[in-house]
């Protein structure tokens, strides 16, 4: 049988090289996007299941030679996938009936669904609507007893609400929540010395922990844990943190992962590499053929997906992502208005930053590459004095329309992001008793604050634009919510209003955002557009706030530059 080359796995195992008479190669770049249409020469590819089962049908075409060993590893690897392809696809046409798991509460099919995928897969993001029930299927996994000893990572004010979740589902669960960022014996015996953890019957069948302290525990955790459960995965999204690179430390030793969210994409599309990296690692092979088969250069910093549907697409049918609207499984919510609402501003607060934020806009509109770093500060420092000062400026029109609210009967709650902001608006309000939800309280603070607003006399909770992940209740009390300030990331948007339109509301929810003409609110509302079109490509049709094309802070610049120069 005629042959038109070769290929070989590396000794490490992470790699296809493929040598192929020239008109092969042309032929290869075809079949796998992810390589370079400049390659020439060995051809190397990710060695994944995706890669062996794509190789194994590529040479049923054009024959490779290659030894017997990695004859068996590419079929074994095919085979294998074709399974996990069988498996899925049965069980979201309803052919294949999802495990039963016995919990003390029954979850729904839909839930047990996504323990299935993500046991018979090893990994799995799970990107529900808000509301559905992600930590219930997460819980499912955890009830293996295959799937024990489990790490589950969330957020710092999360932990201990994740341990009742936990002990509500399965009450016999032995859990166990981290008190220090270093290690120390998590079986309370004096048998071992401290930080040493050995998997004994003492092991606590969970562990969990935040973000932060994570990076302190993963070479412990990681030769333990079968399986990791990363709660608001979105918190993966940067690859530089120190929390990523212990997740991705113990993703790659653990047999089972699966990430929670709602939000896989807050700004840009390459994000949701690094955190389907970590669910399942090297699914989408190493980050340069992510981005030849998938991206475009979308600034400096970072990448924009090419075609956001057609990548959604294929993580939704290839099993790496499952999103479910609430349609879909039959759990529909009441309605949700969002009213883009046109604010006065006090100018003066703008005139006040005049002459600093001119200078940050020259900077950023230089045309020299040479100060590339002092360009990226200028614009972190021009965003944040800009949108600052719009916050102060819009601040007591914006607490006279939150009063409007509560006179009408409503709890509200009211998002914003600077300090100075929530002063202001904690002044004019305060006869309401207005309580603080932010990044700086403790979690017994804002535990406090939670229960004031929900079962006390606060009328306002003042919250956080990035605070609140998994907060649950606010619907028993409030269908009212304001955005005082903007965020650039539409994503930030749609996890507050999860906050409040979500199982259990059992009224139309009105969500307003304060719009003034002046500052930064013209320019993020036209980034919102940008950034939200990278997100419905890939997770589906949604509305938002403003359908508008995009920008950046450069734009803003220039829209200052612009503003001075007519004046």
């Amino acid at each position: 049988m005629k042959t038109f080359g070769s290929v070989k796995l590396s000794k490490d195992r992470k790699t296809w090289a493929i040598e192929c008479e020239p008109h092969i190669v042309m032929r290869l770049k075809r079949v796998f996007p992810k390589v370079s249409r400049k390659a020439h020469g060995t051809i190397r590819v990710t060695n994944t299941i995706d890669t062996c089962r794509e190789l194994d049908w590529f040479m049923e075409r054009f024959p490779l030679e290659m030894t017997e060993a990695d004859r068996a590893t590419l079929t074994g690897e095919s085979n294998r996938h074709r399974e996990q392809e069988s498996i899925v696809a049965e069980l979201l046409s309803g052919v294949r009936q999802p495990s039963e798991y016995r919990l003390a509460l029954q979850p729904r099919a839909y839930q047990r669904i996504a323990a299935d995928m993500a046991f018979t897969q090893g990994g799995l993001l799970l990107a529900d609507d808000l509301g559905l029930g992600k930590t219930c299927s997460g819980i499912c996994l955890l009830s293996r007893a295959e799937c024990r000893p489990a790490l589950v990572v969330t957020m710092t004010h999360l932990t201990y609400q994740w341990e009742q979740e936990i002990h509500k589902f399965v009450p016999a669960m032995r859990t166990h929540v981290l008190r220090k960022g270093t290690p120390y014996d998590l079986r309370h015996t004096k048998r071992t010395k401290p930080g040493q953890l050995m998997l004994t019957p003492e092991t606590p069948d969970v562990i969990i922990t935040n973000y932060h302290k994570l990076s302190g525990w993963a070479d412990v955790l990681a030769p333990i844990v079968n399986t990791v459960i990363y709660d608001e995965a979105q918190e993966l999204r940067h690859n530089d943190s120190a929390k990523y690179k212990a997740a991705e430390h113990i993703s790659n030793h653990t047999r089972w992962r699966i990430g929670l969210t709602a939000t896989p994409i807050y700004n840009y599309g390459d994000e949701l590499f690094h955190v389907a990296n970590c669910i399942m690692p090297g699914r989408l092979g190493t980050k340069e053929e992510f981005i030849e088969e998938w991206c475009k250069e979308a600034n400096a910093r970072s990448f924009s997906i090419s075609d956001p549907k057609a990548f959604g697409c294929y993580a939704r049918d290839s099993g790496l992502m499952l999103q479910r609207t609430r349609a879909e499984v039959g759990r529909e919510l009441p309605s949700l208005t969002k009213i883009p609402t046109p604010v006065e501003c006090n100018s003066k607060a703008l005139e006040a930053i005049e002459g600093a934020a001119g200078e940050l806009a020259r900077i950023i509109m230089g045309e020299t590459e040479e100060k590339r770093g002092q360009k990226m500060h200028a614009s972190e420092e021009l965003s944040g004095l800009v949108r600052q000062a719009t916050g102060i400026a819009k601040a007591p029109y914006v607490a006279a329309f939150v009063r409007m609210l509560v006179e009408s009967g409503k709890k509200v709650v009211l998002w914003g992001w600077h300090r100075a902001v929530y002063d202001l608006w904690l002044d004019a309000l305060k006869d309401l008793r207005p309580v603080l939800y932010t990044g700086s309280e403790s979690a017994t603070q804002k535990d406090a604050a939670r229960l004031e607003f929900i079962e006390g006399d606060a009328k306002v909770l003042v919250m956080s634009l990035r605070s609140g992940a998994g907060l649950d209740g606010l619907q028993d009390v409030c269908d009212t919510g304001v955005f005082g300030e903007l965020d650039w990331s539409p994503g930030v948007h749609d996890q507050c209003g999860g906050r409040i339109h979500r199982d259990g509301q059992p009224n139309p929810v009105f969500l307003y955002f304060m719009i003034a003409n002046e500052g930064s609110d013209p320019i993020v509302s036209d980034v919102l557009g940008l950034k939200k079109a990278q997100a419905d490509g890939v997770m589906g049709e949604r509305d938002d706030l403003l359908d508008s094309s995009g920008a950046n802070i450069k734009a803003l610049a220039q829209m200052y530059l612009a503003g001075k120069a007519a004046a």
